[in-house]
């Protein structure tokens, strides 16, 4: 399931994060790719060692703690901080997946899922838009500023070439407590069901009955 999340960051908070990152250092993004990844990574990445991530870090990470769409999609178990990328005029990434296994604040963590929350709006930039290799072919996405894809990590995408302007992200990765796709999305599909029979009608037999069997599938699949 490839799910677009739109505006997870407030507008208010889009501009102080792009404020933020404008004093902060930004890197070969060679440096964090893999040994094949590096012959097709062609942007920067802000450096990890700057103090002033912490806090840009966290804020990202407090929200999406927070965000229940991307709770119930993702359901993650672990989560790595998120990393900023920048990308110039000629920068691109082509064609990778990401890495099966990823250092985490809570210990080596499988990637499930990835996601990337542009920065930048559309229209100040021609290009870099994120492309996925899907069975019916290439799909392509490029969203507001605050917005997220979240796509899974077995996924083959790239990074199309930037022709003018700047292109800012943040990327992450997580282990969800589901590891298995179909299952998640059978969650999250329950899930969605339900909150919307107690929007419309409050807490009935229906409702009941739906959160009976989410919970009970939630608890046959999960690892935690």
């Amino acid at each position: 399931m490839i799910l677009c999340i739109d505006r997870v960051l407030s507008d208010p908070m889009v501009t102080r994060l792009r404020s933020a990152l404008e004093t902060i250092e930004f890197r070969d993004g060679k440096e964090t790719a893999g040994w094949h990844a590096r012959t097709v990574k062609h942007n920067q990445q802000a450096d990890g060692r700057d103090p002033g991530l912490a806090e840009l870090k966290e804020t990202i990470g407090d929200t999406l703690a927070r965000h229940t769409l991307f709770q119930i999609a993702a359901r993650p178990r672990r989560m790595k901080p998120v990393m900023f990328s920048r990308y110039q005029r000629g920068m691109q990434y082509g064609s990778h997946v990401d890495d099966a296994v990823m250092p985490s604040p809570q210990g080596p963590m499988r990637t499930d899922l990835s996601f990337t929350i542009f920065l930048t709006p559309p229209e100040e930039y021609d290009g870099g838009e994120l492309v996925t290799d899907t069975t019916v072919g290439e799909q392509s996405y490029k969203l507001a500023a605050g917005s997220m894809i979240l796509y899974p990590s077995s996924t083959l995408h790239r990074v199309a070439e930037v022709t003018r302007g700047e292109r800012l992200a943040a990327v992450g990765w997580l282990q969800s407590q589901v590891r298995d796709p179909g299952q998640r999305e059978i969650l999250f599909d329950l899930d969605t069901a339900r909150r919307r029979l107690f929007e419309e009608h409050g807490k009935t037999d229906t409702f009941d009955a739906l959160s009976k069997s989410l919970a009970n599938l939630q608890r046959m699949w999960a690892e935690v």
